[in-house]
């Protein structure tokens, strides 16, 4: 069975809702007032949406991998849940496959060449916050649809033509929008108007409401350009060119070699270890792999089982163990194509527990006292190294 997650988007797939089970029974654990685990003997798909989550069962009933689910969940999400599932933007995928071989692949997106250091400061080198959550200049170079097509061409098995038309399929009839989706469309569309130059799907002329069917054509014809033209039918051709037209509009920095200039990389992922589990995550540029993994390792001393959840004992260990972690973060976590990221230092066993040797059991520490550590650095390859 492989399994699959991509970061980001809230997807776990099973065989490489919403939760929805490919047939064969399931089990359900649960407490007193919670679920707390679901068991399917052939495969399953876990997504942030309903029909994202359905089209997935439906590529594994095809016969579909892991990987080819995964990438048709990823292009659903762009059409069920925009808030977060959007070819635009970009994530991680880690893969675990059946004989126990990891693979992750890195599509987050890319500063445009033109990005400077001091982009979102103004002449007194204060932030300008806006800059960075709003507008044109908020943005990167996208890279789901490289993502999506990389990994699928390297282990998918069904046609790409095959996992994506469902997606094109949806855009083009539509869904009901949940209640939240509702009051998010609601609430940004002064934003929506503000930012765009061209009328957008999320704006209609009430507002809207629960139940609600979102129609979005224009994505479906982003969407067969990919399926008929791979990458050139985004990172290149009308959709590029449309793409940086709106950027030159709204003062954004991408061009056209930003986009052509796009690839995903091929990463290692992170493994660790806690009591009898093997972790496996998502390495730099993601901080995420690397940083759950030396919270694990510098907590697993302590009794927390006995203590118990929410327990004040477990509760200022764990939150003492996150300013000592998130000091690492900030300190060296980076891009490794830009910074030697030194991960193996950070993983280490012993430098962990060393960053908790002044972790007090009855009194909090300051964050402002707590400073990085200093892990072993990355060590040169070649030679006899």
């Amino acid at each position: 069975m492989n399994i699959i997650y991509l970061s980001r988007y809230s997807i776990w797939i099973g065989l490489v809702s919403s939760f929805l089970f490919l047939s064969g029974s399931c089990t359900t654990q649960k407490t007193d007032h919670h679920t707390t685990g679901v068991i399917a003997r052939k495969g399953m798909v876990v997504s942030a949406h309903p029909e994202a989550s359905h089209i997935g069962i439906e590529i594994l009933k095809k016969g579909g991998n892991a990987v080819d689910a995964a990438c048709a969940v990823q292009f659903a999400l762009a059409v069920s849940y925009p808030v977060a599932g959007n070819i635009g933007g970009g994530g991680f995928m880690v893969i675990r496959f059946a004989d126990g071989s990891t693979a992750s692949i890195d599509y987050r997106e890319k500063a445009p060449a033109k990005a400077y250091k001091d982009m979102y400061l103004n002449e007194d080198g204060k932030v300008l916050t806006k800059l960075s959550t709003r507008g044109h200049l908020a943005v990167g170079v996208p890279g789901t649809v490289d993502g999506m097509i990389t990994a699928h061409k390297k282990y998918g098995k069904l046609s790409f033509a095959e996992i994506i038309q469902p997606s094109i399929d949806l855009a083009w009839k539509g869904f009901s929008l949940t209640e939240k989706q509702a009051a998010r469309f609601n609430y940004y569309r002064k934003s929506f108007t503000k930012y765009n130059s061209l009328p957008v799907a999320f704006v209609k002329g009430d507002k809207w409401k629960p139940g609600d069917t979102l129609k979005q054509p224009e994505l479906a014809r982003t969407l067969e350009l990919i399926r008929d033209f791979g990458r050139n039918g985004f990172y290149s051709g009308i959709t590029a060119a449309n793409i940086v037209e709106q950027m030159e509009k709204g003062q954004g920095f991408i061009t056209l070699e930003d986009l052509e200039n796009y690839h995903s990389v091929w990463r290692i992922p992170v493994e660790g270890t806690y009591h009898n589990y093997k972790i496996i995550s998502m390495g730099p540029p993601s901080s995420g792999g690397i940083a759950l993994i030396q919270l694990l390792t510098m907590v697993e001393p302590f009794p927390v089982d006995d203590w118990g959840w929410h327990d004040v004992r477990t509760i200022h260990l764990m939150t003492e163990a996150e300013k000592r972690v998130y000091a690492d973060r900030t300190k060296f976590l980076g891009d490794p194509d830009f910074y030697p990221v030194p991960a193996d230092g950070l993983l280490k066993t012993e430098y962990n527990l060393l960053r908790m040797d002044d972790f007090n059991e009855d009194k909090a520490t300051p964050s402002g006292q707590i400073t990085h550590g200093k892990p072993a650095p990355a060590e040169s390859e070649e030679t006899t190294h």
